[in-house]
């Protein structure tokens, strides 16, 4: 009996480890599959659409997000800046370039779970397009714990971050266009010792 029962029990425990083990390493380890990426940056345009992958759909209801609908607009994320560095809060970054065209966009900087950080005194870690002085060629901001002058997103404490740039009411969001639109770049200024 326990010549039998015993295989048995290992095979079924090996079973829901690897099936464990497997369904992790998709939602955590993976590259998602419906990815778009525009250097550091990385949407999913098929988030909140029928047409989006099982895997996509499970890391978000992990996370416990809501996503966007085509027709409402599209979020990037990076954790990297344009030269391949993890993004880390005790560093100055300069995001500069063109935007792709959107009724509205907002910006804030977030912990790798998501979460915006908290507040620099009263100024939020956050920006929109109505509060910032455009240029001619796009836009310019600086992210740092220092006040900068014109466009400032205020970081506060220490560790990994990721900005979050998402555009609202925008022709991205529906897919036209995409291979022509470009984003800002992010670049490292300078760290805290």
């Amino acid at each position: 009996m326990m010549k039998t029962v015993l295989p048995l029990l290992l095979a079924i425990a090996v079973a829901l480890g690897g099936g464990a083990v497997s369904v992790w390493m998709m939602l955590e380890e993976a590259p998602a599959i419906d990815a778009l990426r525009i250097g550091p940056w990385t949407a999913f345009p098929n988030a909140g659409t029928p047409q989006a992958d099982p895997y996509s759909r499970a890391r978000f209801v992990r996370e416990g997000g809501i996503p966007l609908g085509k027709a409402e607009g599209i979020a990037f994320t990076a954790t990297r800046d344009s030269n391949g560095q993890a993004l880390r809060r005790e560093c100055a970054y300069r995001l500069s370039g063109t935007l792709p065209v959107s009724r509205l966009w907002t910006l804030y900087a977030a912990d790798l779970s998501g979460m915006p950080l908290p507040p620099t005194g009263r100024r939020a870690p956050a920006l929109h397009s109505q509060m910032i002085l455009q240029e001619p060629e796009g836009i310019e901001i600086t992210a740092s714990h220092y006040p900068a002058p014109r466009n400032w997103l205020a970081l506060s404490g220490q560790g990994s971050m990721q900005l979050v740039l998402t555009l609202f009411d925008t022709p991205v969001s529906t897919s036209a266009g995409i291979d022509q639109i470009s984003m800002p770049d992010i670049i490292r200024t300078g760290c805290d010792a």
